[in-house]
């Protein structure tokens, strides 16, 4: 790996780390449910996806993040990225209210469409466990998103 290489790396571990911290912060859901930080499972899924069946794969999970959130009280965040420099390179920062938000999800009808409307399109899945490092720092960014609206 070149230097140059290395540091686009890092930089795109940066990010996710920020974005990452940024996301778990929080005290409360939008809708008034507590969250209690200790409780709370935080992944990062990293997907690669065939390149012919990007839009399509694209089109679904915009679908199903979006229905989680809306839909299920334990699911805090799904919120899907491309990599810039690899738009088939897919990265969802996940944030459940508990083991049992997470396990009830993977139970949902969204979730069961979009695992098997895609199961085909994935060349591969890492699903990387965190835990929050700031957990203060949230509710200001949720408070600053709405001003801006």
């Amino acid at each position: 790996m070149s230097i140059t290489q290395f540091i686009n790396f890092m930089k795109k571990i940066f990010l996710l780390l920020c974005l990452f911290n940024l996301l778990i912060s929080c005290s409360k859901k939008t809708d008034g449910t507590n969250i209690h930080h200790n409780k709370m499972l935080v992944r990062i899924a990293e997907l690669e996806i065939h390149s012919d069946f990007l839009s399509d794969y694209l089109t679904i999970l915009r679908e199903e993040s979006r229905a989680s959130v809306e839909r299920e009280a334990g699911v805090i965040c799904i919120f899907p990225m491309q990599i810039k420099e690899n738009p088939a390179s897919i990265r969802l920062v996940e944030i459940y209210a508990s083991e049992e938000a997470y396990r009830s999800h993977l139970e949902s009808l969204h979730f069961k469409h979009y695992k098997s409307a895609t199961l085909h399109m994935v060349k591969s899945l890492r699903l990387v466990d965190a835990v929050a490092v700031d957990t203060t720092a949230m509710s200001l960014i949720f408070r600053k998103l709405n001003q801006t609206r």
